[in-house]
C-alpha cells in the first residue's frame, strides 16, 4: 500500500500537472522553449510532497521512493514515447535517476523527523 499509494498519485499528478502541455513555445527570435513551464514541474513536485509525506511518516521510505519513482518513470515513458528519436529514453532515464534520488533524500529527512517525535 505504501508504494501503490504514491506510484498512482505520481502518475495521476503527471497527467494533471504536464499531461496535458505538449506543444513548444516559438519565441520572436525564433527560439523554442517548452513543452512545459517552470510552475507545472514545482506544482508536481509539491503535489508529491503529499504521498511522499504520508508514506515516509508511516516509516515506509523504501515504498515512498520507489513508488514515486516507478510512477514518474512510468508517466514519463507513456507520454514521451512517441519521439521518433529515440532520444525520449535518456529523458525517461533522467526522470528516474532524479527522482529516486531526490525523493530518497525527502523520505529520510521526513522519517528521521517523524521518528524524533516533530
Amino acid at each position: 500500500m505504501a508504494t501503490l499509494v504514491p506510484a498512482v498519485v505520481a502518475s495521476a499528478a503527471w497527467a494533471a500537472w504536464l499531461g496535458w502541455d505538449q506543444h513548444r513555445d516559438v519565441q520572436p527570435d525564433g527560439t523554442t522553449t517548452g513543452p512545459y513551464e517552470a510552475w507545472q514541474v514545482i506544482g508536481l513536485v509539491l503535489t508529491l510532497l503529499v504521498p511522499v509525506y504520508w508514506a515516509a511518516s508511516r516509516h515506509q521510505v523504501a515504498g515512498a521512493v520507489l513508488g514515486t519513482t516507478v510512477g514518474l518513470t512510468a508517466a514519463a515513458w507513456y507520454d514521451w514515447s512517441d519521439d521518433s528519436s529515440g532520444l525520449f529514453v535518456v529523458g525517461v532515464g533522467m526522470v528516474m535517476v532524479g527522482s529516486l534520488v531526490l525523493t530518497a533524500a525527502v523520505s529520510a529527512v521526513i522519517s528521521a523527523l517523524k521518528q524524533d517525535g516533530r
